[in-house]
């Protein structure tokens, strides 16, 4: 069978599953609903944190970004990483114990104010759809290579798909799908990048492979690709070129960034104690490392792969070669373009630094049709640099197997890997603008005697509004996926953070502070976010930055002013009520510490 027929069976299969597992744990309350009714075991709901978390910006996007960016790539993995364990530790067990669907609840309650509850629900709705842009796109890049479909069409699918389990099934169903998607996802990653480092390196351990000496004996692997790198006109692999200021802020804001994300604090109510929580949050960080510490490896064996394979190649021989029929696909999907600019018939890959940067004035443009056949370049979209090839950097890892030759089977399992981290992840996003939306803005301010089964069709509803909005957003992405990612996570970073760890460790941060410290933050933090990416992209360099920090780390800043906003206004404004400020202690304590001083 060739990929197309592989891929059909493959995502058909886990597909069915997934609407299988949604069909047999639909949801029936609003507890269910929300959170699962509560009956998580720690185990699957590790699992499922971990596919939750590692959205298609982990899967497709990360390894690509390291891919290009070398040692620059190396702030995604230290932030998402470093905040998973920022989370396990400082924010999970507490907010379990606090006992609340959501974290709106949480703020609305803890800071004693529907005003509160109202500024949360919009924070929480506008990083959900920022993150879940991100998933919609990696959804369509998929559908768009493995089915032969324009990238909006796969967009649209996925959306169908999403809309299905998340709608029926609601937290339980997620749940359940999560901890089959997670396995998916995870065979799908680590067969391809054993089979390669084996290729490459003589080992099946990635981890190892990543910094061993190649089979053919030429030398280390990061050696070889630091030497193609310097004769391409690129800084070493090896090296930074990011001003370290930015490689800290955007680091500290992926990290912060991960603590607040509400689709991932949700996952803590699903299991039955607070200790639950801790043993979950364990296991969570057990199945991402398995990803995380292979990511680099993944990277750096695409990289090498690519250049050793199209530079000064012909483009005939290249695209009529069995062996390298993907550049012609992936052409196809305009997602790789090449331009014969010195008209020699051969690919001058100097890459995206060199130059001046990219052979296309940002992405290339294609006239009508789709396909390798009827798709178009438009060519009066060239820089006057002398690169000719356009790689879109989502690609690489879905590529990776193709260009290294892997056979057809484990590229149709990767294209079913990434549709279930973007689908895993998009599904909860999704889940949490609906829960946002029922549960604390109708059901907790507009219409408290809301009876259980019309708040579950509220949520319901919120779901398809959901969808249709995020799949706008998917078609019409405002950066690659793992940076439109990072955009969510300063977002955040800037709202969510100081108000939830504030609320937890102080007992004296009052409404007012809160309110005024969200507030700030995130409209400080999408201002400049819009500004560099919408209003003037032009400008969007480290010459206009403030203090040199691109709009993927400024989540730091706004996180700063958030705190120091809260600080200063719940200093001049009345403190919480005696009964919020005892509730804040018993959260640190465990239940009965202290009684045995009383006998």
């Amino acid at each position: 069978m060739d990929v197309q027929a592989w891929t059909y069976l493959i995502v058909g299969l886990t597909f069915a599953l997934y609407i299988g597992i949604a069909i047999w744990s639909r949801a029936g309350s609003t507890k269910e609903f929300y959170v699962a009714g509560a009956g998580v075991p720690p185990l699957a709901n590790g699992m499922a944190t971990a596919a939750d978390w590692m959205s298609a910006a982990s899967f497709i996007s990360m390894a690509g970004l390291i891919s290009f960016m070398g040692y620059d790539g190396s702030i995604y993995l230290m932030g998402w990483t470093g905040g998973y364990v920022l989370l396990a530790l400082l924010l999970a067990p507490y907010l379990r114990k606090f006992g609340k669907f959501t974290v709106p609840d949480f703020v609305g309650d803890r800071y004693y104010s529907n005003a509160a509850r109202t500024v949360a629900v919009i924070c929480a709705i506008f990083v959900s759809f920022t993150y879940v842009a991100g998933q919609m796109r990696g959804v369509g890049v998929v559908f768009s290579r493995f089915l032969e479909v324009p990238i909006n069409t796969g967009i649209l699918i996925g959306m169908g798909i999403v809309f299905f389990y998340a709608v029926l099934g609601g937290m339980k169903g997620i749940t359940y799908t999560q901890v089959a998607q997670y396995c998916v996802l995870i065979f799908a990653y680590m067969v391809p990048a054993i089979f390669i480092s084996m290729y490459i390196a003589g080992t099946p351990i990635p981890q190892l492979g990543f910094g061993s000496e190649l089979s053919d004996g030429s030398g280390f692997l990061l050696d070889k690709l630091d030497g193609l790198h310097s004769e391409l006109g690129f800084s070493a692999y090896t090296d930074g070129s990011k001003p370290m200021i930015d490689v800290f802020f955007i680091t500290f804001a992926l990290m912060v960034g991960t603590a607040g994300l509400p689709h991932v604090i949700v996952r803590f109510f699903t299991v039955p104690k607070v200790r639950d929580a801790r043993i979950s949050a364990g296991w969570a960080l057990v199945f991402i490392a398995l990803l995380y510490t292979t990511a680099p490896a993944v990277a750096a064996f695409a990289r090498y792969n690519l250049i050793d394979t199209v530079r000064d190649k012909g483009y005939t021989a290249l695209a009529e070669d069995p062996k390298t029929q993907w550049f012609k696909t992936w052409e196809g999907t305009g997602l790789l373009a090449w331009t014969d600019k010195n008209e020699d018939g051969k690919i001058q890959y100097l890459g995206p630094k060199m130059n001046g940067g990219a052979a296309f004035k940002g992405k290339p443009s294609f006239a009508e049709g789709t396909g390798a056949e009827g798709q178009r370049l438009i060519s009066n979209e060239l820089t006057d640099n002398d690169n000719e090839l356009y790689i879109d950097r989502d690609i690489m890892v879905l590529a990776n197997p193709e260009i290294a030759g892997l056979p057809p089977w484990v590229i149709a399992l990767v294209a079913a890997g990434g549709l279930a981290a973007a689908l895993s992840t998009a599904a909860g996003l999704l889940l949490v603008i609906s829960t946002s939306v029922a549960h604390d803005l109708i059901k907790k301010q507009i219409n408290p005697d809301l009876n259980e089964k019309t708040e579950v069709l509220i949520a319901r509803i919120s779901v398809a509004f959901a969808v249709c909005i995020a799949g706008y957003f998917g078609i019409n992405p405002p950066g690659f996926v793992a940076q439109v990612v990072a955009f969510a996570f300063g977002l955040a970073a800037s709202s969510f953070f100081p108000v939830i760890i504030m609320g937890i460790f102080y007992k004296k941060m009052n409404k007012e502070g809160a309110i005024a410290g969200m507030l700030s933050g995130i409209l400080f933090t999408a201002a400049y976010i819009i500004y560099f990416k919408f209003v003037n992209p032009a400008a969007n360099n480290a010459d206009n930055w403030l203090f040199g920090i691109s709009p993927e780390g400024i989540g730091t800043v706004g996180m700063l002013i958030n705190f120091a906003v809260s600080f200063i206004v719940a200093k001049i404004t009345p403190a919480p009520p005696e009964d919020i400020q005892e509730l804040v202690d018993s959260l640190r304590y465990p239940k009965g510490a202290g009684e045995a001083s009383a006998h």
